[in-house]
């Protein structure tokens, strides 16, 4: 794909394209030939930015966690890319120690292991995963900033954190001269938008924060496959979707549609440009799991929309 312009994610350092591939489906929905396939596809596409968790795939039945980073460090291997891509992934979910966690010791235990599945020396960007409320932040960046002077990582970022927890984060690094976080991995979209937007996209914005965005499809809602409940009545979709047709969630659909047709794409290429129109949003995290819907997906990077339809888009999607 041409002409994609990379964006600085924050003051990391790292300069990454428009789109970042969520790996949570390497080694769970997509098999390792498949995730080769798709990691390929990506690379030669133009993109460079894979985001991953050392917790997927553990929710499925007979996993431990660490199946994603396995298979992209077997990629990683087998295609000699790492100079080629940046390596995103996060420490802090449960990995079996029973709680979120973000003390020293954990984070010194969990990012060898991540390196190791990897197969690489260094991560391009280590995110904490969630809060951990018995662990003082001051000593969750301490740990990071370890970890950045040692050369294994080289940004961090942080997910899943309210604004005033980023806030008190990026006040402790500046006043203890440590690693200070450069991103933010929010849940945002254009039905969920509560979830980044007023305190937490005023503070990215004001701070200069990278802000990677998750779920940024609503799981499928916004592709423009479903049109109403009935389409997902006793599938796997059903649990996730079923209460977003709603008054709301129908005219977003409706406007994502005529959208859509007026500027020859898709629903789903249309809610990944009207994100990355957003103050502050440096690149949606999507995913696939066939390179035909991969293919489609990116076409979101280079799609222009007019301001008539990024407007017509925000209103609709108004609460």
């Amino acid at each position: 794909m041409k002409d994609l312009t990379k964006r600085p994610l924050g003051d990391s350092g790292l300069e990454i394209s428009p789109l970042v591939f969520g790996g949570n489906v390497f080694g769970w929905t997509a098999d390792q030939p498949t995730s080769f396939a798709l990691l390929d596809a990506f690379v030669e596409a133009g993109f460079d930015a894979i985001d991953t968790a050392d917790a997927y795939s553990r929710w499925v039945e007979g996993h431990e966690g660490g199946e994603s980073e396995t298979v992209i460090g077997e990629w990683l291997k087998a295609r000699g890319r790492r100079d080629d891509v940046r390596i995103f992934t996060k420490v802090g979910s449960d990995m079996g120690q029973g709680r979120k966690d973000l003390s020293p010791a954990w984070i010194e235990t969990a990012v060898e292991a991540s390196l190791r599945r990897l197969q690489t020396d260094y991560i391009d960007l280590y995110q904490t995963h969630w809060p951990d409320p018995e662990t003082p932040q001051e000593e969750t960046l301490r740990a990071l900033d370890r970890l950045v002077q040692a050369g294994k990582v080289r940004a961090i970022g942080v997910s899943n954190h309210d604004a005033a927890q980023v806030r008190e984060a990026l006040d402790i690094s500046a006043r203890e001269g440590l690693a200070a976080y450069a991103s933010i991995q929010p849940h945002y979209n254009l039905y969920s938008r509560d979830t980044f937007e007023g305190a937490l996209q005023d503070l990215a914005v004001e701070r200069g924060l990278g802000v990677v965005t998750y779920f940024s499809l609503e799981s499928g809602f916004l592709t423009g496959k479903y049109k109403n409940a009935d389409q997902i009545a006793g599938t796997a979709r059903e649990g996730m979707l079923k209460g977003k047709f709603d008054e709301r969630g129908v005219r977003i659909l409706a406007v994502l549609d005529a959208v859509a047709q007026k500027n020859e794409a898709t629903p789903a290429q249309v809610a990944l440009a009207w994100l990355l129109a957003q103050p502050g949003v440096t690149a949606p995290i999507v995913s696939a799991t066939s390179t035909s819907q991969l293919d489609d997906t990116l076409k979101a990077a280079t799609l222009q929309l007019s301001k008539e339809d990024l407007d017509d888009l925000t209103d609709a999607s108004a609460y």
